[in-house]
């Protein structure tokens, strides 16, 4: 089958991008279609595939705009030609989904979550009087959105909460197929002299924060709480909330900035505890932080339920640490920096109970196998091109040969 592969936009190196790396291993001859790609920025195996782009790409800067032309994303969209193809599986978070598809061909979108900034949190997007004035383009863009998600002809969601939000937001039913995840901290070895001189001389015992600085992770919350701790935070990351969380920073607050994935692996295997103060759809980075032996304090939503088998204080028949990989916040004391601090005080008292084997065989849950496994009985389930069986897979333990790619 002629299969195309459909991404919202390729400039930078992140989740998505490691899913469609993913894909690209079950369909090794599939065309890739997106809406923006900015050639360098993701890896050799991607760009060299990348067979289409949208009208945004005529646009002067749009390596910089792009997230700011949220209004012609429907015209962007429906600017993508997929005639030819037998199956077109697009990995959307905005707007790769509502693509058009030939009449008979099988469209799966492997959905990381319907489009965050036009559903429920475009609170945190549009604030202040920019909020009142974006209503008019919100309610198009949701006509528009469902309308796309109508034409999909199957749904697959990252996590049941994605599952979840798809059902709410769009009325379709999905099955739940998790991320890939790379299960190793072996690319600490490739740390730079700089960064090994740097762990050399801060050798104190630290939580970790990491990822982007944006307003729905809630690293606010964090920061409050450390601050008012007076616990060592180390923040690992870069966004357009660093200045004003620089503001309301106290002097146990370290920000590292954007770090290589050798210095953030380190970070992970030195650390405390991760500590994931917002709701996300999944959250890779608590799979790699459990991958490394070491636990997560964060809320009991989300994609963090599948991914960690965490401490709810509030039943006592699970106050068990060494059968445990994490603490949980309560749902209802979201973004409250006092339940963040009562988590970590808990965690304080329990922590040498915890397991490091517990965290990393909870991680196993998502290596790279597993995606493969589900994603080829789903597809044989359905009735469509189930892809290649990767002949190699990097397991990703710390024995286990480094590759570019993981098939």
């Amino acid at each position: 089958m002629k299969v195309a592969l459909v991404h919202d936009w390729l400039t930078g190196m992140r989740g998505g991008e490691r899913c469609l790396e993913a894909f690209l291993c079950l369909y090794p001859n599939a065309d890739i279609f997106t809406l923006v790609h900015v050639p360098g920025t993701t890896s050799p195996q991607i760009d060299k595939r990348v067979r289409g782009t949208s009208m945004l790409m005529k646009v002067p800067g749009i390596a910089r705009r792009y997230r700011s032309l949220l209004p012609v994303y429907p015209l962007a969209a429906s600017s993508l030609d997929l005639a030819g193809y037998d199956l077109v599986i697009s990995l959307s978070h905005a707007a790769a989904k509502n693509v058009r598809v030939p009449e008979g061909v099988p469209h799966i979108c492997y959905c990381f979550t319907p489009m965050r900034y036009i559903w429920d949190q475009a609170p945190y997007y549009f604030r202040g009087m920019m909020r009142f004035a974006a209503q008019p383009l919100l309610a198009a863009l949701r006509v528009w959105d469902t309308r796309g998600a109508r034409r999909v002809t199957h749904f697959v969601g990252i996590s049941y909460f994605v599952a979840a939000r798809i059902r709410l937001f769009y009325g379709r039913r999905a099955k739940v197929i998790a991320p890939p995840v790379r299960l190793s901290h072996e690319l600490s070895a490739d740390l730079s002299t700089d960064e090994s001189a740097f762990f050399e001389s801060h050798q104190e015992q630290f939580f970790l924060c990491a990822g982007a600085l944006v307003p729905y992770k809630r690293i606010d919350v964090a920061v409050k709480a450390f601050s008012a701790l007076q616990m060592p935070l180390w923040i690992a990351g870069s966004g357009s909330e660093l200045e004003s969380l620089k503001r309301i920073a106290g002097p146990t607050i370290r920000f590292l900035g954007p770090v290589s994935d050798a210095f953030l692996w380190e970070c992970y295997r030195r650390c405390r505890a991760l500590v994931f103060p917002g709701i996300e759809d999944f959250g890779i980075v608590p799979v790699e932080c459990l991958a490394s032996g070491r636990p997560v304090i964060g809320v009991d939503a989300g994609g963090l339920r599948d991914t960690v088998d965490g401490i709810r204080p509030w039943v006592r028949s699970e106050l068990v640490p060494s059968l445990r990989c994490g603490v949980f916040i309560p749902r209802s004391r979201y973004g409250d920096p006092e339940a963040l601090m009562d988590a970590v005080r808990l965690f304080s008292n329990v922590e040498a109970s915890f397991d490091p084997q517990v965290a990393r065989e909870q991680a196993a849950r998502f290596s790279y196998a597993h995606f493969f496994s589900s994603w080829r009985s789903f597809a044989r389930e359905v009735g469509i091109d189930p892809g290649e069986a990767p002949s190699h897979v990097v397991s990703f333990e710390s024995d286990a040969p480094r590759r570019e790619q993981v098939c």
